[in-house]
């Protein structure tokens, strides 16, 4: 009989122990303490930005919105009429940051906020998935990795062809050209030609236009707010929302816009998420001061000979995609080596990476595209962006991190921001 008694104590213990650990999972986290996320735990996100992209990647990896942000009253009322679920709805991204219950930052704000609002995100503990391109210039991207690795946040860019997805005139993903070129089959040093007869274009109508004539500011828009860190000009609406794109202030037209999602990917294959480009050649016309233009192309050089070919006008047919010593690859995968396919698969595949964003969030493992070969990819970019304003070509030590023996260029790596805006 006291055998009995002790074994139904101990199921009774067992039980009331089982439903408390049931129950600690489903305890909010801000309830718990910064950075505890249970494995059940559905994660929770804040959007500042919802004109675009903020509204388009609402669905993620089951993630819930429960708070969004917007400079816009027009975009932040159709938004929560969307989303319906009585998400927190603000102005100011500084209150939308220090929610406790939220998890994830999604920073879908026009460029030259990036950073800002990234930073300040990672100071309040918040982990975040950044648009594209990561930074508008090349000392927020180093200051904004440091404030992510500083407060040990989870990165991610918004740009995934690295580990997913079919690359763009390729005909495969990434994966089978970066186990290619880490093959030898192709030699070394490598050329890679990114332009229309590759598969690529640079959206060249994301240009800005001259002379805009000042108009009235719309009364839901705080245009003010959205100037934020960028110098003042005068309303009209071809500097806001969708045509941002086209002023050097805010952005940097097709180069900026697809530059990482085309120019990632190749960093990655030709490993070179450590380093950066020793020098940017342009062929191009005369920029404007404020309006975004066009050019002919682009030529990035690192110190082993690699180069990235950036071709605006695709006026060369034919071209191969990468080009070495030993053989080409051509769209499709299609390559001057015999049996290619069959060569390929007695090599190792590459290195794997954490592509689930949520299970970087939940394991604290780094994400495959993070801050810190983000940082390195959006470089390539800004470097190109800094040498067409200049309308001159430039030497970079990709160590330093600067550009050699021009005052000019490097002004540009951190030009000030309109106050009181910092990062």
């Amino acid at each position: 009989m006291e055998e009995e008694k002790k074994l139904n104590t101990r199921r009774e213990f067992l039980k009331k122990s089982a439903i408390a650990a049931a129950s600690f999972t489903i305890v909010p986290r801000f309830v718990l303490g910064k950075g505890y996320i249970a494995p059940s735990d559905q994660l929770t996100k804040g959007i500042v930005g919802v004109g675009g992209m903020g509204k388009n990647h609402i669905p993620y990896g089951n993630t819930r919105v429960v708070a969004i942000c917007d400079v816009d009253k027009g975009h932040l009322d159709e938004t929560a009429k969307m989303l319906n679920n009585g998400a927190k709805t603000f102005s100011d991204y500084r209150e939308l940051i220090t929610l406790p219950e939220v998890d994830i930052v999604h920073v879908a704000t026009p460029p030259h906020w990036h950073a800002i609002i990234a930073a300040d995100a990672a100071r309040q503990g918040k982990d975040i998935w950044c648009e594209k391109p990561m930074t508008h210039t090349m000392g927020e991207g180093k200051r904004l990795m440091e404030a992510v690795q500083q407060h040990g946040r989870i990165f991610r860019l918004n740009t995934w062809f690295r580990f997913s997805d079919n690359f763009y005139g390729m005909g495969t993903t990434v994966k089978p050209i970066k186990k290619l070129v880490e093959s030898g089959m192709l030699g070394w040093p490598l050329t890679v030609t990114v332009g229309r007869h590759t598969g690529f274009d640079w959206k060249f109508y994301w240009v800005g236009k001259t002379n805009l004539p000042v108009m009235p500011v719309p009364a839901e828009l705080d245009y003010e707010f959205w100037l934020g860190p960028a110098p003042f000009k005068p309303y009209n609406p071809h500097r806001v929302h969708q045509t941002f794109r086209g002023y050097w202030d805010y952005d940097g037209g097709g180069l900026s816009d697809m530059g990482q999602h085309y120019i990632d990917p190749i960093q990655y294959f030709l490993g070179k998420d450590d380093t950066s480009p020793v020098s940017v050649e342009i062929d191009a016309p005369q920029q404007n001061f404020d309006a975004v233009g066009t050019w002919r192309k682009i030529t990035y050089t690192y110190a082993d000979g690699c180069k990235i070919i950036l071709d605006g006008e695709g006026s060369v047919e034919g071209v191969p995609y990468i080009e070495g010593p030993k053989g080409k690859l051509f769209p499709g995968f299609k390559s001057d080596i015999p049996d290619l396919e069959r060569k390929l698969a007695e090599f190792p595949d590459p290195e794997p990476q954490v592509t689930d964003f949520i299970e970087a969030v939940k394991t604290r493992k780094k994400f495959a595209l993070n801050e810190q070969n983000g940082y390195r990819s959006c470089t390539i970019v800004n470097m190109g962006l800094i040498a067409l304003k200049l309308g001159r070509n430039l030497k970079f030590d990709p160590v330093k991190q600067e550009f050699i023996g021009d005052e000019g260029a490097n002004k540009l790596i951190m030009p000030p921001m309109r106050g009181p805006w910092t990062i």
